[in-house]
């Protein structure tokens, strides 16, 4: 069992949130989101790695996964449908070939990992204590690509049981990030807060459907499919704030995050941080073009900080 002391501490760290003074676990509030990034070797060249607030790499599972059929990606109306799956190859592989790039990244690296039931809690526990260079876990509870992968997130129960038997396991800093495809997402955020997470990631995609009428058919090779982009960002701002109300533990946003008047309309409503997805596709650039953009916009509110707007909405 960790210590209070040192659970304190943590959420210390992640709470505090000071643009300028950077003194919170992330570089800064502007972070990418997992399976949106690769494993940032494929950006280097792209942009400059060392000015994101952290790196979400894609999520990984214990034993390598497959992944789902294809075809695997659907554009939609402001939006792409996938059913990726998991495709990865494993903790093992990631801790030997892809965390040593990784390590030699200046941010911090938030490990995106998807357990398939509490019995694997203490196998990635035992791997993540033997491999330096990951400063934090985002324990993905919500992925709706795979059979059962929404069950924690839809199940308070279950969700606090599994957080609190990962809490158990390791010293990190813990992120779980949750499911908008429930009834009340404020209670799987309350539970997560009870099994000892550190903070809330918000939201993961929304269950979706994309057909071929002509065919008769859906798109995707697995019928299903998990939506992202600028048409989920009304659901994940409701989220956020749903969440933030809830809990005392920082509120990270996703969905449809693509300019700086997304990020600030998420700060307002509750977020202590974001996390960019898909806008990585098409607008690779879009975290540094916040990020230069992010201080006016401070300053037009008239805050010299963060966490003087964070859920500053008047509603």
């Amino acid at each position: 069992m960790i210590p209070l002391a040192t659970l304190s501490t943590l959420h210390y760290q992640l709470s505090t949130i000071n643009y300028y003074n950077i003194v919170f676990i992330f570089k800064n509030p502007v972070l990418v989101a997992s399976g949106t990034f690769g494993y940032a070797r494929e950006m280097e060249g792209v942009l400059d790695l060392s000015r994101l607030g952290g790196i979400i790499p894609k999520t990984v599972t214990l034993y390598p996964r497959t992944g789902n059929i294809p075809p695997r990606t659907a554009e939609t109306a402001s939006g792409l449908l996938n059913s990726i799956g998991l495709d990865n190859d494993g903790i093992d592989d990631f801790i030997c070939n892809k965390l040593p790039y990784l390590k030699t990244l200046n941010t911090k690296i938030i490990l995106s990992i998807a357990p398939k039931n509490t019995e694997e809690c203490p196998v990635f526990g035992e791997k993540l204590g033997l491999a330096a260079g990951i400063d934090a876990v985002e324990l993905n509870l919500s992925c709706p690509n795979v059979s059962g992968g929404v069950d924690f997130a839809t199940d308070p129960k279950l969700c606090e049981k599994i957080v609190s038997t990962f809490r158990r396991v390791t010293l990190l800093p813990l992120l779980v990030k949750l499911s908008p495809n429930v009834t009340n997402i404020a209670d799987a955020a309350r539970a997560a807060e009870q099994g000892g997470a550190n903070g809330i990631s918000a939201i993961n995609t929304c269950l979706g459907l994309a057909v071929d009428w002509r065919k008769r058919c859906p798109r995707l090779g697995n019928g299903f499919g998990g939506l992202s982009g600028p048409a989920i960002k009304p659901i994940a701002l409701r989220c956020v704030r749903q969440i933030f109300k809830a809990v005392k533990i920082p509120v990270l946003g996703i969905g449809g995050i693509e300019t700086i008047d997304d990020v600030m309309e998420f700060f307002i409503t509750g977020a202590s941080a974001v996390q960019i997805g898909t806008a990585n596709f098409y607008n690779p650039t879009a975290t540094i073009q916040i990020l230069d953009a992010l201080p006016n916009a401070l300053k037009e509110l008239g805050a010299e900080n963060i966490a003087e707007i964070i859920g500053t909405l008047e509603m």
